[in-house]
């Protein structure tokens, strides 16, 4: 079968609405990338790509996928993403002490450049929430 334009990627729009509810849930109304160009369709895939998984619902809570979506981004070096992630930790039902736990588990798989990476993150993160 051929597609053309979005129909290969796009859910149905009531799963397109859940993988929007569910980003808002968890990293709130980010808008920092609003006005950045991006190519038509762009930004509905992407939620649909990274979110829909979130709310397709199975045997993994809000709190088990934002563990693993702060291992696999420090893993790969996506620090700008861990931050996202780290700051939308809490609202995921993730405790500081579990993400202390998760810098080890980083450490000891990914290596001491990951780890020390995610732990400059975490650093710079807690400061800047004391400050509020």
């Amino acid at each position: 079968m051929t597609t053309t334009g979005e129909e290969w990627w796009m859910y149905d729009e009531e799963r397109q609405e859940a993988a929007r509810t569910v980003r808002r849930e968890v990293i709130g109304d980010d808008e920092s990338h609003a006005g950045l160009p991006a190519p038509e369709g762009y930004r509905d895939y992407l939620t649909a790509m990274a979110w829909g998984v979130w709310a397709r619902g199975g045997p993994l809570t809000t709190r088990d996928r934002s563990l693993l979506v702060l291992a696999m981004t420090a893993a790969t070096g996506r620090m700008d993403q861990f931050r996202v992630h780290l700051d939308a930790a809490a609202r995921a039902g993730v405790s500081d002490a579990e993400v202390d736990e998760l810098l080890f588990q980083i450490t000891a798989y990914c290596g001491a450049p990951a780890g020390s990476a995610a732990l400059s993150v975490i650093r710079t993160a807690r400061a800047a929430r004391e400050t509020v």
